[in-house]
């Protein structure tokens, strides 16, 4: 039986930072400016800082700025908003993101809400959506954009494809499904509330599976030589007691079933940060061209 091509999330991330990086240099050779993005983390949360440092190593390697402020857990919600009101009126500062999960005592959608528009690179300020549910130009969610190159690495002609996403949250399922429209695909948006899941995923050529439960999606779900985009990372205890990383999708069935699959680790997470590397030259890019 012949298995599914394996889609590099990592190999395709680094031609894209390399793409940008090459960018950034030529957007600062021409107006004197380097691209900065600012990170906020509150508290300690061992996958957050993983991610961050993953963040501040990849933007530096891109030729950009890079700057942090890490604050402690009890840093109330008016601290926080204040520093995002500083950050908002930096010109230094083109991309500003503040690192999911919060604090409970902090309203993270009030943060969210907080930052500029234009400096939006993570796509979730209310405006943004807006705009990309619209088909305006806007800066768009990392995740759902990865995700979306990554199937046109094997379909650079998404159009008149069915497209299922599994799960309906605002970061993932839903902007994934709007730019699915944006590349003329028919699309549903299946969640935990549909009838006959199983059903519903095999008629997808191109499945993307957000829901964050471990290999919840069986080969049986998926339409033979379907393209399979897996969001989920979830850490469980393996073989010896060992923890590792799966995705949402059952990996070794889907190679068995799908034309393309994408792996965890080593899928959509690193095209996440690359895309935000992406998203903050476009926000600078944007930012100068609304002062000339």
């Amino acid at each position: 039986m012949t298995q599914a091509q394996l889609i590099n999330g990592k190999a395709v991330a680094e031609d894209l930072v390399t793409e940008v990086g090459r960018k950034a240099a030529a957007f600062t050779a021409r107006y004197g400016v380097i691209p900065g993005l600012t990170v906020v983390l509150v508290g300690e949360n061992a996958a957050s800082e993983v991610y961050v440092r993953n963040k501040v190593r990849t933007t530096k390697a891109a030729g950009m700025n890079s700057n942090e402020h890490r604050l402690p857990a009890e840093t109330s919600e008016a601290d926080l908003l204040a520093l995002v009101g500083k950050l908002n009126a930096d010109s230094s500062v083109h991309g500003i993101l503040v690192q999911l999960p919060l604090p409970a005592h902090v309203d993270a959608q009030k943060v969210l809400n907080a930052i500029a528009p234009e400096k939006d690179v993570d796509g979730f300020h209310p405006m943004n959506a807006g705009k990309l549910a619209t088909g305006e130009k806007a800066l768009v969610p990392c995740t759902p954009l990865g995700s979306v190159m990554l199937a046109k690495r094997v379909h650079p002609n998404l159009s008149g494809m069915e497209a299922v996403i599994i799960g309906r949250s605002n970061i993932v399922g839903k902007p994934v499904a709007q730019l699915l429209l944006m590349e003329n695909c028919t699309v549903t948006i299946a969640h935990s509330r549909s009838r006959d899941l199983e059903a519903i995923c095999r008629r997808a050529d191109i499945l993307v599976a957000a829901v964050g439960r471990p290999e919840m999606v069986r080969g049986s779900w998926i339409k033979p030589g379907a393209t399979v985009i897996d969001v989920g990372i979830n850490r469980i205890t393996g073989e010896k007691g060992k923890s590792k990383l799966v995705g949402d999708v059952h990996f070794a069935e889907a190679m068995a079933v799908a034309g393309a699959v994408t792996p965890v680790p080593g899928g959509v997470g690193p095209m996440t940060i690359a895309c935000l590397l992406s998203n903050t030259l476009d926000a600078a890019k944007m930012q100068m061209a609304a002062k000339a």
